[in-house]
């Protein structure tokens, strides 16, 4: 009903046609980027442009109505050259996607009559698996927010990343310096970050491989860290676990999740096409956190010894809408209990001093 300015620039539908199954879409328009929240970031938007590859509607509003509109939707579509099609059976497409799992497809805008034969080749010969879109999502450089904020900052590994992520961890106190997606542990370690988040994205975690091999140092140096959608999953994969793809996704506002820790059920918002097989991971040092009520999939993640967190769902999307805000604040309590890069260092000086006097004491009781 609301929010498909959100969906339609949020970066984890890359390279995807979005079907929206409420009937009617476009009646309040599209607000101005120029509207701020009080952290200087777009208020409406989850990026700085439309991210999806198409879009399906049952009913177009061509009436936009509302203080902040400034056009309609299929203005904003034809002004960043995006196709859509309204006049379509959503609901009647939603079932077939829910019976036969994700398919290709293809979409067409064209003033003569359009080639069958052609769209129907093309959309067998397009692949979703095995492209990946970091290069486009990502940002190419440094970008920090929050300058207001004192000193310490978070370090945002940016695989796709909304600006809600960014919103919430300025909201919590920190400034944060987003970074690309294949950055390096020891430039990470250079910015001397409380702890590191690593967001959402779209595609298959597995061709994240840079990103996962700087999670694995980050798993290996104990620095705090949250992990949120695609994060999940590549902190799963750092720690050996494996990932496989699901058959439609989790994609809505209304998706049950219960915490493990105390049977609290939460309504998340979601939008993931791929999760974490359970099979093996109690050997990796995690445990599951949040588990899907509908089917039993893994939602969330927490190391047993480390202080390292992750979540399926989107916490920051706040259907509710402050449910699972929470998250960011125990990653604020995790930072606090555990101080980032200094707590490193001066954790292997308390344990190294430890080993010393140990040594002495089992020399002397030898003696």
């Amino acid at each position: 009903m609301v929010g498909y300015t959100e969906a339609i620039t949020d970066p984890s539908y890359r390279g995807q046609i979005l079907c929206m199954t409420y009937p009617l879409i476009g009646n309040y328009g599209v607000p101005s980027y120029e509207i701020k929240d009080e952290f200087g970031l777009p208020k409406y938007f989850e990026s700085d442009k439309i991210q999806i590859k198409g879009l399906l509607i049952h009913d177009l509003s061509h009436v936009a109505s509302h203080w902040s509109c400034i056009k309609t939707l299929d203005e904003w579509l034809y002004e960043e050259g995006i196709p859509g099609i309204f006049g379509i059976d959503t609901r009647e497409l939603t079932k077939k996607l829910r019976v036969k799992g994700v398919m290709n497809g293809a979409l067409s805008v064209s003033k003569g009559s359009i080639d069958d034969a052609r769209l129907s080749k093309l959309a067998k010969s397009e692949h979703y698996e095995g492209q990946n879109f970091m290069p486009e999502v990502s940002v190419n450089q440094p970008c920090e927010y929050g300058i207001n904020n004192n000193n310490e900052c978070i370090v945002l590994l940016d695989t796709g990343t909304k600006y809600s992520i960014i919103r919430n961890i300025v909201r919590i106190g920190y400034r944060v310096i987003r970074l690309p997606w294949d950055t390096p542990y020891e430039k990470i370690k250079s910015y001397q970050p409380q702890g590191v988040v690593i967001s959402n994205g779209p595609g298959d975690p597995k061709l994240c491989k840079a990103t996962v091999k700087t999670a694995t140092e980050l798993i290996d140096k104990s620095i705090p860290t949250l992990g949120i959608c695609l994060g999940n999953q590549i902190l799963a994969l750092a720690g050996g676990a494996d990932t496989y793809k699901l058959k439609f996704g989790h994609r809505g506002q209304n998706k049950p999740c219960v915490d493990l820790r105390n049977n609290q059920t939460y309504i998340t918002s979601q939008n993931h096409g791929y999760g974490i097989d359970p099979k093996n991971l109690d050997r990796t040092g995690f445990r599951i956190w949040f588990s899907n009520i509908d089917d039993n999939t893994i939602e969330g993640i927490e190391h047993e010894s480390k202080p390292i967190i992750a979540v399926q769902f989107h916490p920051e999307a706040s259907p509710g809408p402050n449910d699972c805000l929470f998250v960011f604040n125990r990653f604020k309590e995790i930072i606090n209990d555990f101080s980032g890069f200094d707590k490193v260092k001066k954790t292997a000086t308390i344990l190294t001093k430890q080993n010393i006097k140990t040594r002495k004491r089992r020399k002397i009781a030898k003696r």
